[in-house]
């Protein structure tokens, strides 16, 4: 083999004349490979780019933020991207996944939702008015095993209650305001895609924007009428988050999202402000 008598610069490695030394060219393409997928590894996170693009191009945001259209005719144009993300997302194995840190898969199994849940209106769409519709009279969307994840065919119910919500590894109920039912009265479908970096604030900034909302949060007399999710979802609203252990401790730590004074505040917390629940608006948040 001939020694190597030059400096070899190839991604940042700089391989220098030595005595005695001798390399050959497909060694050193062996070390450059093993390198780059060592340090890819340490920074592993799913390509979320395909999918934050469809959402940048079809989803609008409305009332300053607190709610979002989609126009779901463009959605069914791009589809075939649709579908590449969530069979790219299905490739993904439980071990790679497993990998990764907790905001990283959480921002992935949210993603993945939101997108499956798009592709699911769409094998209707336009003859649908409600993702309820899609079920028939006797079935349930939510429930229809459809989406490649994890090693398995999943349904949207298996990704939100076993995999986020069943797992106890996230413990996070603000996961509520980012999974998308593709419903008016749902917390709105942002136009951007969850990140594993930034995620805490990605949620903080949904979560704040739904109870903002007017339309479906609001104090009257005394009574704060919220949206059902509370009612549905009250366990993970009472699980001790940041130290609320029911959910007028939820909303009085949101209590200027909510519009709530300080004494008001205070009334909440000590269960002197009924809590009531809205109607659920079922219909397509198309635009």
């Amino acid at each position: 083999m001939s020694k190597i008598k030059h400096t070899i610069d190839s991604g940042g490695i700089h391989l220098m004349s030595l005595p005695n030394i001798s390399l050959s060219l497909s060694s050193v393409r062996l070390t450059l490979a093993a390198s780059i997928l060592l340090s890819s590894a340490a920074y592993a996170d799913f390509n979320h780019s395909s999918w934050d693009s469809l959402l940048d191009k079809h989803v609008t945001m409305t009332n300053g933020g607190k709610a979002s259209v989609v126009d779901y005719a463009g959605m069914q144009t791009d589809q075939a991207k649709l579908k590449g993300y969530l069979n790219a997302a299905g490739k993904i194995s439980q071990s790679e996944f497993n990998s990764w840190s907790k905001n990283e898969q959480l921002a992935f199994l949210i993603n993945v939702y939101n997108a499956g849940t798009v592709d699911l209106v769409l094998t209707k769409y336009p003859n649908v008015k409600s993702i309820k519709d899609i079920g028939g009279l006797f079935g349930s969307p939510w429930k229809q095993e459809f989406v490649p994840l994890l090693g398995k065919t999943r349904s949207l119910d298996d990704i939100e209650h076993n995999l986020i919500r069943g797992s106890k590894r996230y413990n996070d109920p603000r996961i509520h305001f980012a999974v998308n039912c593709a419903s008016i009265g749902c917390p709105a479908l942002l136009d951007d895609a969850f990140m594993g970096k930034g995620l805490d604030h990605q949620l903080e900034g949904a979560t704040v924007n739904f109870l903002a909302d007017r339309s479906r949060n609001r104090l009257k007399g005394n009574t704060l009428t919220v949206s059902p999710i509370f009612k549905w979802y009250t366990e993970d609203f009472t699980s001790g988050w940041r130290g609320s252990n029911d959910v007028a401790g939820f909303l009085g730590h949101y209590n200027q999202a909510l519009g709530l004074n300080k004494a008001q505040t205070t009334a909440l917390k000590d269960g002197k402000i009924n809590i009531d629940y809205t109607n659920y608006d079922w219909k397509l948040n198309k635009k």
